[in-house]
């Protein structure tokens, strides 16, 4: 598994690439930015993605939607979230 900083690099890339948010770049987004509304932006259909990532890239399934808040707020919150339930 990578460290948590090389994880956060790799989802700001998987983020951009998968929500084909071609004029981001990985540097453009905050660590501890909000993902949602005032933040990046995105919206519910780009939650789904988010979570077809996490089930696809590192076989991880949310609970809730309640659980879903609070991994996607920021990259950091993803980040920590995979480090703890990752196998």
């Amino acid at each position: 598994m990578k460290n948590k900083q090389e994880l956060i690099l790799h989802l700001k890339e998987q983020i951009i690439k998968q929500l084909k948010l071609e004029d981001k770049k990985p540097e453009d987004i905050g660590d501890h930015d909000p993902l949602f509304v005032e933040g990046l932006g995105l919206d519910s259909i780009d939650a789904l993605e988010l979570i077809v990532l996490l089930q696809q890239e590192y076989h991880i399934k949310l609970k809730n939607a309640e659980e879903g808040q609070d991994v996607f707020r920021s990259i950091d919150t993803m980040a920590d979230y995979i480090l703890e339930h990752s196998v």
